[in-house]
This record gives structure tokens, sequence and C-alpha cells, in this order.
């Protein structure tokens, strides 16, 4: 059977955040559209598409983990995510194939490899094309896990160099995804029954800042195409790149399909430490993003608990 390409079963394990899960999902996608069976029982499958993250140790050991009990199953591995991107030559990965983060529309020519009994390594990034943007496009096919949400990367990469952090050498730069493209991909997703949207990227406050657009901007084309019984999710923001926009933030949260939610890191309640980090803040900016947006959301919910 492994000889006849498109007809083996494929599992795919996902740790992390939004963004590895829409590379996942994407992943699947393009091996079902190619005849690949995407399944849920690991021992049931030909190959294993591992797609990790580096943002946490646990997470690191539990897909380390994982590729020890895939190999001494006799299971193909394919890893992919984070971990493999940023750091592919320790001991661990060697003579495994590798898909990188920004060549995920290639799943498929590296799955018929590794089920051949090649080895792979895709890793070389991508220069950000016309679109500014080293990702995969958004309109690839995708299996969602939870049919409802629809998770759509607004960019990849950041802007930020901490001093920690290894996502940055997976991801690598700022690379904005054009509304029009974003507003495509959610409209279809609405017509498939999606009943949320989740925006996600590395920095989502940071989106547009390398093609003169801004995060306002993009929100502002979306409300108008979310129908009234969904809603809208953003991602995480670090404070310097939302601490420009809170007035339009606060705006935008009025909205009733935009979700009053907002992810901000704290890292540290130390201004030395988080210079230390590089995180280009201090605890003011953090106290003053959300005591203020505090204030507008007490405002929004009293205006709206009044009878009209």
């Amino acid at each position: 059977i492994l000889s006849l390409t498109g007809t083996q079963r494929i599992y795919i394990k996902t740790w992390g955040c939004s963004h590895n899960n829409s590379d996942g999902e994407y992943m699947a996608g393009l091996l079902a559209a190619n005849g690949y069976q995407i399944v849920d029982n690991e021992l049931d499958a030909h190959l294993w598409i591992l797609n990790s993250c580096t943002v946490k140790n646990p997470a690191e050991d539990h897909f380390r983990n994982s590729i020890k009990s895939g190999l001494s199953s006799g299971k193909k591995i394919v890893v992919a995510g984070c971990v493999s991107q940023a750091t592919p030559y320790v001991d661990y990965l060697r003579n495994i194939s590798i898909i990188g983060v920004q060549q995920i529309d290639r799943v498929v020519e590296v799955v018929e490899e590794t089920l051949k009994g090649n080895k792979v390594r895709l890793l070389g990034k991508r220069k950000l094309n016309k679109k500014k943007t080293g990702g995969a496009d958004l309109n690839l096919p995708k299996i969602r896990k939870n049919q409802l949400i629809e998770i759509i990367p607004i960019s990849t990469g950041c802007l930020n160099h901490c001093t920690y952090c290894k996502t940055k050498y997976a991801r690598g730069e700022l690379g904005s995804y054009p509304i029009e493209d974003i507003v495509n991909r959610a409209k279809e997703a609405f017509k498939e029954g999606v009943k949320e949207i989740w925006l996600t990227s590395e920095d989502t406050g940071a989106y547009g800042r390398d093609i003169g657009l801004s995060l306002p901007q993009l929100l502002y084309s979306l409300i108008p195409i979310i129908p009234s019984d969904c809603r809208l999710r953003l991602g995480m923001t670090n404070p310097p790149y939302i601490y420009e926009h809170l007035e339009e933030m606060a705006k935008i949260f009025s909205y009733s399909q935009i979700y009053s939610f907002l992810h901000i890191p704290v890292q540290s309640g130390s201004d030395s430490v988080l210079m230390d980090m590089k995180r280009e803040y201090c605890i003011k900016d953090f106290k003053d993003i959300v005591d203020y947006l505090k204030e507008k959301w007490v405002l929004l919910y009293f205006s709206r608990s009044q009878p009209t």
C-alpha cells in the first residue's frame, strides 16, 4: 500500500498557538485534497506529522517524546512548526523529514518522499513576495478542527528581537497579508457555516506596518461582512503596537460582532527585566493600555445595559 501515492493514512498533531493550529489545518486540507486520509488515531496512520511549538519547554518535551514514540512504533515521521524550523540540527531531529513554517503548501511533496523512505528538509524562508508575506496563501484547502471556527493568519513573523525568543528565528520578519485576502477568506468561511473568526499572528497589533496599513483598518474592513450571529476574536498583541490604536480599538470593541477581548502579555513586573528581555515597553505602558480599555469597556457595558 505504501507504493500507492495518495492512499495512505496521515495523523497530524499540533502543539502551541492558533497560528500553528491554522498551519496544521492547512496541511490536513492539502493532503486530503490529494487523496490522503486524515485520521485521529495515530496507531492507524502510516505517517505522523508532528507540528511543534517552541514557546514553552513542556510543549517541546511532548514533541520530542512523540517523535521517539512514533519511531519506536515504526511510523514514518515528518516534523513541522517552530522547533524544527528554529533548531533543525538538534540530535533528535537527525534523519527526520522537516517542513518549514513557510513551506507548508509543499506538504504533499514532503509526505510523498518520506513515505518512499527519503529524508526531505524544506527549511528555506521565502523572501517577502509582492503581497509582503512569506507565508502560505490564505485560499488553500483546510480541514478545521472545529467546524465553527476559522483561524485566519493576518501576518507572519514579527518586528521584535526579544532576548529569549526562538519563535523569531522560526517565523522571521513581519509579513502582512493584504486586507482583501483576509476579507475574502472570512467571507468564504462564513459561507461554509463558520460562526467565529480568530485572527492570529505572532503579534496582531503590528499588522500592516510593513505595507502601510494598520490593525484598525483591517478590522473596519471585516466588520461589515460579519453576520449578526457570528463573532470575531482578536489574537495576542504586544503593548508597543497596540498603544497608538487604543482610541480606535475601543470603538471597534463596541461592535457586537467583535469580542471585547484582548490578549496583552505582561511578561514581567520589572522595567529592568523588560529592558533585558528587549520587550520595548515598560510597566506604565502596559498599565495605561489596560486602564484605558477597562474604562471604555465599563462605559460600554453600562450603555448596553440601559433600556432603549
